[in-house]
């Protein structure tokens, strides 16, 4: 995985620089959405796998995908083929998506919670994330029955486990120390 990161990564840059640099991040957010449905398909994995020409394979690539990209689109495409790279589309999307986030100031926040929070706690718990993170954020909200009381707040780096059974273990590890 780190492997596909490291070679992705470059591609991902350039177009994410290029996207903003051209006022189009949502259009590009959009073309390498749909880049990577056509290289994820079963018959298409496939083919890329193959030995053949980059022309070859970036013209069959474009064949499917023209009407959904651009002209700069189309030759993102064709640089990937060139290069042998066009199998790590979807690794560039994930993070072209992951500087669109950075860069719109925005994270990502999965609560597991015990039963399901209310509108207003929903409000409340994302307005509490905001002042303390210093960033939009866009709450993904699971119920896990287990846990009994509580939740588990995971953003980034960041995890908060307000659930029962942790702060048993905390209390456990304190009486012990």
């Amino acid at each position: 995985m780190s492997e596909l990161t490291t070679v992705a990564r470059p591609y991902a840059r350039a177009a994410f620089e290029f996207a903003v640099s051209n006022n189009n991040i949502d259009a590009w957010s959009t073309m390498l959405s749909f880049v990577t449905e056509v290289a994820q398909d079963a018959t298409m994995a496939k083919i890329l796998t193959r030995d053949k020409a980059p022309q070859e394979l970036a013209e069959l690539f474009l064949n499917i995908c023209a009407d959904q990209l651009d002209e700069n689109g189309q030759n993102f495409i064709k640089v990937l083929a060139e290069n042998g790279r066009l199998s790590v589309l979807p690794r560039v999307a994930q993070l072209f998506a992951e500087l669109e986030t950075e860069y719109n100031k925005e994270v990502d926040a999965d609560v597991v919670s015990a039963y399901a929070l209310t509108k207003t706690q929903q409000n409340e718990l994302s307005k509490s994330l905001e002042k303390r993170l210093a960033r939009k954020v866009n709450l993904n909200c699971s119920i896990d029955k287990t846990l009994i009381a509580g939740m588990v707040i995971t953003a980034g780096d960041l995890v908060i486990d307000s659930t029962a059974s942790g702060q048993l273990t905390r209390l456990s590890h304190t009486l012990q120390s």
